[in-house]
Formats: C-alpha cells, sequence, structure tokens
C-alpha cells in the first residue's frame, strides 16, 4: 500500500501514464495493426485516402473513448455503491441495476419503436432505478440500516428476477434476438462519437459529483450513528450517492450493454493500493477501471481471430476468479 502523499501522488501520475499507454494500444492493435506514427497522423492530420486513418477514425478511436467511458462509470458506480453499503461484494452488475436496466431496454425494443440512443438511455435510466429501488427495500433493515448479506441476497435475486424477464422476452419475441445480442453480450463496437459525444456532459457532471462526495463516502464507511454525529445527512447522501450509481451504471449499460465485474474488482484494487481514503481511491478506482476496458477490448480481437469476443465476456473471465476470492473472506462489511 501507498502510505505518503507523495507516493500516492506519484502513484496517480503514473496510473495516467498507464491509461494513455492502454488508449494508444486500443487504437494500434487489432486485426490490422497500425504503427505509432501512422496513429498520430491519423490523429492530428487525418487524410480520408488513408486505409489506416479511416479505420482509426472510424471505428478503434470511438471504442476508446467509449471504453475510458465505460470502464470509468462502472468503477466508479462500483466504489460508490461498495462505500454506501459497506459492502465488499457490491457492484451494479451483482445488485441487479445493470439487470434491470437491460430488461427495460428488451421490453423497449420489443413492444415499442424506439428509434434513437437517447430514447434507451432514458429506458437504461428507469430500468436501473426500479432495480436499486427494489434492493434497496429489500436490504435496508429499520434497525441497523444496510445488513451486508441480505443487501447481497437481495441483489442476487433481483438480479435473477430481471434476468428471467428478459430471457422470457427473448423467447416470447425472438425477432428481437438479433437486435438486442448487442446489449446481451456487452460490447465496444457499432458506436460512433455522434452517439457517445452528447452523453460526455452528463457523465461528466456525475463524475465531478463524485469527486465532490469523497468526503461522505468515507464517513459512510462508519455506522449510521456515528456518520450523524458527525454532522452526515445519511439520507441526502444515500439519495445523491444512488442517484450518481443509477446515472452511471444505466448510462453504461445502454451505450454497451452488459459488462460485469469491472465495477466489483477495480474499487478493491484501489483499496490495496490507496488505503480507504476516497480523496485516492475514486480517481484511481475511475483510471484503473478505463485500463481495464481498454485493455479487455483490446485483447478481445485476438481471441477467436478474425472474430471478436464481446468485451463483457472477457471482463467476466477476468473478474470471476476475483469475485470467488472476495466472496470466499470471513465477512463483506468493509
Amino acid at each position: 500500500m501507498l502510505h505518503t502523499t507523495t507516493a500516492k501522488t506519484a502513484g496517480l501520475l503514473i496510473c495516467s501514464l498507464v491509461l494513455l499507454a492502454a488508449a494508444v494500444a486500443s487504437i494500434a492493435f487489432g486485426q490490422t495493426r497500425i504503427p505509432l506514427n501512422v496513429v498520430i497522423d491519423a490523429l492530428f492530420h487525418y487524410d480520408d485516402h488513408i486505409t489506416e486513418h479511416i479505420i482509426i477514425q472510424s471505428s478503434r478511436l470511438n471504442r476508446a473513448v467509449l471504453a475510458v467511458v465505460i470502464g470509468t462509470n462502472l468503477a466508479c458506480a462500483g466504489t460508490m455503491l461498495q462505500a454506501l453499503t459497506r459492502n465488499a461484494l457490491a457492484s451494479p452488475s451483482l445488485f441487479g441495476i445493470n439487470a434491470g436496466a437491460l430488461f427495460f431496454i428488451v421490453a423497449a425494443f420489443s413492444f415499442f419503436s424506439l428509434t434513437s440512443l437517447e430514447q434507451y438511455i432514458w429506458v437504461a435510466f428507469m430500468g436501473a432505478t426500479v432495480a436499486g429501488l427494489l434492493v434497496y427495500l429489500l436490504g435496508y433493515q429499520q434497525s441497523i440500516g444496510f445488513a451486508p448479506i441480505q443487501v447481497v441476497l437481495a441483489g442476487a435475486a433481483i438480479t435473477a428476477l430481471f434476468v428471467a424477464f428478459t430471457q422470457g422476452l427473448l423467447i416470447l419475441n425472438r425477432e428481437s434476438l438479433e437486435g438486442i445480442l448487442f446489449w446481451l453480450g456487452g460490447s465496444l463496437s457499432s458506436r460512433t462519437m455522434a452517439m457517445i459525444i452528447p452523453f460526455l456532459p452528463l457523465f461528466a457532471l456525475a463524475w465531478i459529483v463524485t469527486m465532490i462526495m469523497t468526503r461522505q463516502m468515507n464517513l459512510m464507511l462508519l455506522n449510521d450513528e456515528i456518520a450523524k454525529g458527525l454532522g452526515q445527512r445519511i439520507i441526502v447522501v444515500r439519495l445523491v450517492l444512488g442517484t450518481l450509481v443509477i446515472v452511471l451504471a444505466g448510462g453504461s449499460v445502454a451505450l454497451a450493454g452488459m459488462i460485469g465485474f469491472v465495477g466489483l474488482i477495480i474499487p478493491h484494487l484501489a483499496r490495496m493500493l490507496f488505503g480507504r481514503d476516497h480523496r485516492w481511491v475514486l480517481p484511481a478506482a475511475a483510471m484503473f477501471g478505463a485500463i481495464l476496458l481498454l485493455l479487455a477490448d483490446t485483447l478481445s480481437r485476438f481471441v477467436v481471430p478474425p472474430q471478436e469476443l464481446p468485451v463483457g465476456v472477457m471482463t467476466a473471465f477476468l473478474g470471476t476468479p476475483v469475485f470467488i476470492a472476495i466472496a470466499r473472506r470471513r465477512s463483506p462489511v468493509l
């Protein structure tokens, strides 16, 4: 663990350099390998007569930007959830938020004539909100607040419920299956910059508010009585953090589909290196999440060439052993 402020600052600087390298690798490597000098030319001196430039501008740059955005969103959402519930197993994918967003997308795809990504974003937000409220109601006890085991069970139950509903809809309406495969597997392809940019201000605002809430997240790691004694407005903080989780996780599902484990494993890695202070943990988790998704997307291009694995499969492959290790701990309480 990094103990001093200087060491932590250096650690964040190193993370930013690794993030930059991972982004460059995401743009340069694939079925067509592109030299670094060509990557730089394509970014700053685009020529639509050069094939490599077209590949970068039309596909790989979009995927790299989306990987950074989604990785940051999921890592921040997982970090907030774990602080909010004081539960080491908390994450959007395990608490039903992703499954709720996906179910609402499938329902909208099956029964309504939605045509734009903006509409699916709002539908995903609705699904994430419903799922989050259900887990909150099932996992909260008036006497002790969030019971870690009960919250995990509630999240697992809500996830299973929405997954079953989603499967049922796809069986009843098989014509929608092909159109919804993108969201089921989790993918960073087929998204243009024009689709991503309109939502960047919303995500950026959520990131800023999240960083502002780091002190409150530190206090949420204490029990409710101590937090109240230190001036913490528990209900307001939970409402704000819950809204941020829904915005970040629901928007991520709408843009990239079901990508699991990022929000679970990244906060643990950040705390392992930077301690429990969210002033350091949150920016570290944001960069770790972006790096993980960039590397997972890059590796997915080489597993079964010339086809690509969905990035959600890669994150599940990487995250399952970590989840098992965390679940085997004596207590899930942070």
